[in-house]
């Protein structure tokens, strides 16, 4: 048996108090920094996988829960987040351990369409898609976008939707059409001449724009009734069809025009519009 002296007890006791409250103040830590829109996501991908049931079971393949995880990644991932690779599949830590494994695969993949991909096929892949995957995307971001409820409900908040092409976005300079099967009805508007302009007049509270992120896109200035509200980015290291790339509330609903203008950024000018969402 070792005896320490006094001023090395003193080290020790200080040494395990101090790791006793960084591991009492860890989970706080984690909620403060959770991805934005980490709740709806998570709402969406179980509406998608079960209906929100946390007793969904997929007999061929064991899958179980809310989130449908197979019982090899339960075990791997319940170890990781809960310290108990055999813990019991309860709705809580169903909900614990989807919220750690969602967050770690947003700080690593960057978008949640990339996460609602990886989820369906454990997959990092940005092209190449299949149908049936980008169908399963595409679902989970509409229920996203939309703003479903946890559990089993499914309250919405109703979003009325304008694609690219829509006769409502009036478009000024030049404008080309490009297609990919990410984005919504195959196709968006897409232009790099610093100058061109995509305007939109609508009634609701909140409006959305969505488009196409990646290495070759550039910057937009976006202006809400003829005022500068901010300037998007919309460069990224790797390609996502379709991010929601800007978005504007109000507490009440009122007529406003959004206008989209591309500046023209040097060496990767590209700025494109997927669809647009108003919110009543």
């Amino acid at each position: 048996m070792i005896v320490l002296s006094g001023r090395r007890r003193a080290v020790v006791i200080a040494s395990l108090a101090m790791t006793l409250l960084l591991s009492i103040a860890a989970p706080a830590s984690e909620a403060a920094t959770a991805p934005p829109g980490l709740a709806r996501f998570m709402a969406a991908v179980g509406k998608v996988e079960s209906g929100g049931r946390y007793t969904a079971l997929n007999s061929s393949s064991g899958a179980y829960g809310k989130y449908q995880i197979i019982p090899s990644s339960w075990a791997a991932w319940a170890g990781s987040y809960l310290g108990d690779a055999s813990a019991a599949r309860t709705a809580a830590n169903q909900e614990r351990v989807a919220r750690a494994k969602m967050t770690s695969l947003f700080r690593w993949l960057g978008t949640w369409r990339r996460v609602a991909y990886w989820w369906l096929t454990g997959s990092d892949a940005t092209s190449g898609w299949s149908s049936a995957a980008t169908a399963y995307v595409t679902k989970v971001m509409h229920y996203y976008s939309a703003g479903v409820s946890g559990g089993s409900a499914t309250k919405t908040v109703h979003l009325q939707r304008f694609a690219d092409a829509s006769a409502s976005i009036h478009y000024a300079g030049r404008w080309a059409v490009a297609g990919h099967p990410g984005y919504t009805g195959g196709k968006a508007h897409w232009s790099q001449q610093a100058g061109a302009s995509a305007t939109f007049t609508f009634t609701g509270d909140r409006i959305q724009w969505y488009g196409p992120v990646g290495p070759t896109r550039g910057q937009a200035r976006v202006s809400i009734d003829g005022v500068v509200v901010k300037v998007v980015n919309l460069y990224r290291r790797s390609f996502d069809a379709r991010a929601l790339v800007f978005a504007k509330a109000w507490t009440t609903s009122g007529r406003h025009t959004l206008t989209i203008q591309v500046i023209g950024t040097a060496g990767h000018p590209l700025v494109a519009i997927d669809e647009l969402a108003v919110r009543r």
